[in-house]
């Protein structure tokens, strides 16, 4: 029996709804990971509590998002890749609020640090691992909306690079904290940051891998092998 055109162009403008509010999350979201990044490397305060009282929005994105997208599969009940397309939505939403999160507890030690021993040149390294992070989440959104599933591919790769950005910060920290004991809580505060970015890596990659299996209707075969080298000694380093 031929779909009904009126109900299929109901669909079509309820999912370019959706996508809308997933793009003003994602860029929510990526500004959030900057300027948390920019409050930690300026030591900016007021910087980090616009970030943790913005995290709220983003949750609030969420659960738009995720009313409007179990609003369409009840008055649509859409079929085959058309529920992929949905079900897709709520897992970005859910990838883009624990990112949301991530950036809410970088802010957050950003401002413990503030009355803490600096520690030299500690936060280069994580500005540059953010922003690979950031960079990553942008190509992921934009796999998204092109449906490119060879962007989305390049994403997943490249979250090797933010592991291998992690093991190097990971060691720097332990460093310090060997030569200069009173860098010892402030490197504990950095390495938790680091995590959480390293995580944030690890969320875009689902993102990435969720375009992939909306283009293919398939998950990529093998899963991507982890760089962090570090797990077993970093737990405890989550939100």
């Amino acid at each position: 029996m031929a779909s009904n055109p009126h109900i299929s162009q109901a669909f079509d403008r309820d999912l370019e709804a959706i996508q809308a509010m997933i793009m003003k999350m994602g860029g929510q979201v990526e500004d959030a990971i900057n300027k948390a990044t920019q409050a930690l490397v300026e030591g900016d305060a007021e910087l980090a509590a616009k970030v943790r009282a913005g995290d709220k929005q983003i949750d609030e994105m969420e659960l738009q998002v995720n009313q409007e997208a179990a609003r369409v599969i009840a008055l649509r009940q859409p079929i085959a890749s058309d529920l992929r397309t949905v079900l897709t939505v709520f897992r970005i939403s859910a990838a883009l609020e624990r990112i949301g999160d991530y950036s809410k507890n970088m802010a957050k030690r950003s401002e413990i640090l503030l009355d803490l021993h600096p520690v030299d040149g500690g936060t280069a390294s994580l500005r540059r691992m953010s922003k690979a992070v950031q960079l990553m989440l942008k190509d992921a959104l934009d796999a998204y909306i092109q449906r490119d599933a060879e962007l989305a591919a390049d994403v997943r790769a490249r979250d090797e690079e933010v592991d291998q950005m992690y093991n190097g910060l990971f060691r720097e920290y332990l460093t310090h904290m060997m030569e200069d004991p009173r860098s010892i809580t402030a490197c504990m505060h950095l390495h938790f940051m680091a995590k959480n970015i390293e995580r944030m890596g690890d969320l875009v990659t689902g993102i990435a891998e969720q375009v992939i299996y909306l283009v293919s209707g398939e998950l990529p075969d093998e899963d991507r092998a982890k760089a962090d080298t570090t797990s077993s000694a970093s737990s405890g380093a989550g939100v």
